[in-house]
Formats: structure tokens, sequence, C-alpha cells
């Protein structure tokens, strides 16, 4: 099997650099307010208690997601601010980024579900990845979505 053609980097906010904190907040914007015409507040006050997840090829920020660990014990883990740079997609990236994603949660919240905002159309490919969908169809900053919850895993945190 290849190796793949990008380096994951997981990370809080305040080990970011400023350019990458700057490519990191670009792509979310140029993806969710501009693309998908939904203005909504992209600063919303998690992401510096958050960790990001980025897929970076070569020097190009090309996937992120934002990891947000459970509120209390008995909560979920959370991975929200899923996108894929418009200039990568094609190369099955979403998925490289999902699997990575659930890892990480995996690894950092050890024996926690994983909860999700899903929009509504792209539900089949979360539950490619464990999810079930947990509630009707909500609308979302205008846009239909679905919560959707991963039980929590009990393999090893110890494979490599």
């Amino acid at each position: 099997m290849s190796k793949p053609a990008y380096r994951v980097d997981l990370r809080t906010m305040d080990a970011l650099s400023a350019a990458d904190l700057y490519a990191l907040l670009k792509m979310r914007v140029d993806v969710f307010v501009v693309e998908q015409e939904c203005p909504y507040p992209e600063l919303d006050g998690k992401d510096p208690a958050a960790l990001h997840l980025r897929l970076i090829e070569g020097d190009a920020l090309v996937a992120s997601a934002r990891l947000v660990k459970p509120r209390q014990p008995g909560d979920p883990a959370r991975i929200g601010r899923v996108v894929v740079s418009p200039e990568h997609r094609g190369k099955r990236l979403g998925d490289a980024l999902m699997r990575e994603a659930v890892s990480a949660c995996e690894r950092v919240f050890p024996g926690v579900p994983i909860a999700l905002s899903a929009q509504s159309h792209l539900h089949a490919f979360y539950t490619g990845f464990g999810f079930v969908v947990t509630s009707d169809e909500y609308l979302e900053d205008g846009i239909p979505h679905v919560d959707m919850l991963r039980p929590a895993s009990h393999r090893s945190t110890d494979i490599s």
C-alpha cells in the first residue's frame, strides 16, 4: 500500500502559527460561508479549547476537522468543522480526514462516544465510519442537518 501524499497534524490552536491558523480559518470560511452561501458565526469561541486535525500536502492545507473534548463525564467527544479544500477534492481526502479524526478521538478521548452534526445529505458518508443518526432532521444555519453518534470503541489504544 502506498504512503499517503499528506501528513497528519494534530494540535491546539495555541500551537498553530499565525499563518497556519489563518489558512485554517480561511479554508473554513471559503467553504462554509462563501461556497455554501451560509453566513454563520465561524468564530464561535470553541477553537481555543479544541484540537485541530489538519491534513497537509507539501505546504498546503488540504483538509481539517475540529475535535472537541467531552464537556463532562458521560458526554461524547465531538468532531466538527469537517472540511476539504475545494482545490483538493476528488482525492478521497474526506475519507482520510474522517479516519484520522475518529482515530485521534479514540486515542485522545479513549472509551468515549463521538458525536457530530452532519449535513443531512452527508449522513450516508458518516454512516460508513460507524456513526448512526440520533435525531430528526433540523435546520442549522439554514442547512438541513442530523445529529449522529458513534459508540465508544473498546479496542486497545496501543495499536501503531
